[in-house]
């Protein structure tokens, strides 16, 4: 009988894939050498690089299983979410998570053993294992633990600091449990194989149980995609105040908000109260201004960076949307009651302080605050004034004037209308450009004529002129310039700053077509929004992870795109269940 679990076996390959659970900071991989534990968190403070993470030595690294005499054994891999099987010529070796710090591997019967080395300074052994740290400014704690007879526990401290263990067991029932953790205290205390390999087999059943069919088409993919979603969870610390989704647990770890957003619209269909804090996290750390930050680490909050400039940062103006989209679903009025003042006081930011030429529409002064980090839209400097934050703003003034209508507000509902009107307005008058059949960003009120689907992007307001917004539709299915084989190209395939494998000078990104598609939708253009939806999905099909962006010319992942990427496994789910559902 397939199950979810069973429908995902060996989709984690520990090389590309890692293993591991829903909160854990724990990612075991694989290389040349042997197993290793690298760990999901960012010292920003103690090495002052943002993306130091991404190369520090894994914690744990060279881990091999031996025989009898300490032999290296080959083994083959075998796994499911819940577990991961090492078979052997003298039986399997099989690791799971008892909690998210640690790790139990069950032993074969037969007399093996276990060789691994640790970046860590200090160690010592004991009866049932040893312990071992780091100290410093980052302190980690690792204690080895077994329930099985040991005929030898052998511990050499390495110079530069480092230790390599090696164990060896007699025949017996039972296992070795790695508890890896900044506490003080360990966990040293063994459960039986069964039970730990039982438990973990049922956190994953109770998290699939949860989530709506999609079309068969659709369905293994769309099972990844959701494993992905809890395998990506980070646990509460410091300023993670909230159990939430990392962009991606390998490549950039932490909140960073559009991301968080776009994550929450996944949830809301299966896991709502993973939904809410994603978006309560950013709302834990707004400013006295109402300014939301761009990210949030453990160690604090990013709301200023002095590179490429130096000005505040923060990330597009999303969050009545979703929100609203949360609200859809799940109908938890209490929830837009919850969110409605932090909201207010988030668009309100944005309309106070930064319209800097006084035209009545809004700026981006930094680069990294549309999200859009290295378009060419900001080659010539800052503060832009750009469409897509235009547009999205008109469509946050319409969706907090739907919440005041639940909530009561029917005064403040009519004024948000008002607003999203007005502003639309403007908009219409000072960004739209007759030659192009599209709106262009502005710099010092002087139009930026390059050719981007951020042009497109007031179709979100579903008020736009029906001949405007036929030109802006046109223009999606241009062979030319946005149709690429993987639309929609990040700039237009026939401008000079087109580059396929340059972020956002080029590469598909799937919350671009998600939102081109909620476009197309709002404004009334739905079957050129299926035709995108389909398109999306069936790329994203051809692919055996999730991946950061993709090469528009190729269909292929970027060549430095990030792995196992949060919001396109989240939108891959959203826009399968739209299909799924005969949504326009």
């Amino acid at each position: 009988m397939s199950s979810p679990l069973k429908d995902l076996r060996n989709r984690i390959d520990l090389e590309h894939i890692p293993f591991t659970e829903r909160g854990s900071r724990l990612l075991v991989m694989k290389n040349e050498k042997g197993l290793m534990i690298r760990l999901a968190e960012r010292w920003y403070k103690l090495t002052r690089s943002i993306s130091a993470y991404r190369q520090r030595p894994p914690i744990v690294e060279e881990w091999v299983f031996t025989d009898s005499n300490g032999n290296a054994l080959e083994s083959r891999l075998d796994s499911q979410p819940d577990r991961v099987i090492f078979q052997t010529t003298i039986g399997n070796f099989t690791l799971a998570f008892t909690d998210q710090e640690t790790l139990f591997l069950g032993l074969p019967e037969t007399a093996c053993g276990v060789r691994f080395k640790t970046n860590m300074d200090l160690g010592q052994t004991d009866r049932r294992g040893g312990v071992l740290r780091v100290t410093g400014d980052i302190r980690r704690n690792l204690a080895y633990t077994t329930n099985r007879v040991i005929q030898q526990n052998l511990l050499v401290i390495l110079d530069p600091p480092g230790q390599t263990v090696s164990l060896m067991f007699g025949e017996g029932i039972g296992g070795l449990q790695i508890n890896l953790t900044p506490r003080l205290g360990f966990n040293r205390y063994i459960q039986e194989v069964d039970t730990v390999l039982r438990n973990a087999r049922k956190r994953w059943e109770d998290w699939f149980a949860e989530i709506p069919p999609v079309l068969p088409e659709y369905h293994n993919q769309y099972l990844y995609a959701w494993w992905l979603l809890a395998a990506g969870i980070i646990s509460t610390r410091f300023f993670t105040t909230r159990e939430v989704l990392t962009p991606s647990k390998i490549h950039y770890v932490g909140v960073w908000q559009w991301d968080a957003l776009f994550h929450a619209l996944a949830y809301r269909h299966a896991h709502p109260r993973l939904a809410k804090d994603q978006l309560r996290i950013l709302l834990d750390h707004q400013r006295e201004d109402g300014m939301l930050p761009d990210a949030v680490h453990d160690e604090g909050t990013v709301t200023h960076l002095d590179f490429p400039i130096e000005a505040d940062v923060t990330k597009p103006p999303l969050l009545a949307w979703t929100i609203w989209k949360i609200y859809e679903t799940t109908r938890d009025r209490e929830f837009l009651q919850e969110t409605y003042e932090a909201t207010v006081r988030w668009i309100n930011w944005w309309l106070e302080y930064n319209d800097r030429d006084g035209d009545g529409l809004c700026e981006y002064g930094h680069p990294f605050s549309s999200g859009l980090d290295d378009s060419p839209l900001w080659d010539g400097g800052m503060p832009v004034c750009s469409p897509d934050l235009n547009a999205y703003l008109v469509l946050q003034m319409q969706c907090l004037a739907e919440i005041a209508v639940e909530i009561g507000e029917t005064g403040e509902a009519e004024a948000w209308k008002a607003k999203a009107a007005a502003f639309l307005k403007r908009m219409e008058n000072l960004l739209w450009d007759e030659q192009a059949g599209m709106y262009f960003a502005h710099r010092n009120q002087t139009a930026i004529r390059l050719k981007t689907p951020f042009s497109l992007f007031p179709l979100l307001s579903g008020k736009l002129n029906a001949q405007r917004a036929a030109r802006l539709v046109n223009q999606i299915d241009d062979r030319e310039t946005f149709r690429s084989k993987f639309p929609v190209p990040s700039v237009a395939l026939d401008e000079a700053a087109f580059n396929p494998e340059q972020m956002w000078r080029g590469p598909a990104w799937v919350n671009v077509n998600y939102l081109l598609i909620e476009g197309l939708i709002r404004s009334g253009f739905f079957e050129e929004a299926r035709v995108l939806r389909r398109l999306t999905l069936q790329r994203l099909m051809n692919q055996s992870d999730f991946y950061e962006y993709y090469n528009p010319l190729t269909g292929e992942p970027g060549k430095k795109a990030a792995p196992i990427f949060g919001w396109s496994a989240a939108l891959f789910i959203d826009l399968a269940l739209q299909e799924t559902s005969s949504l326009p």
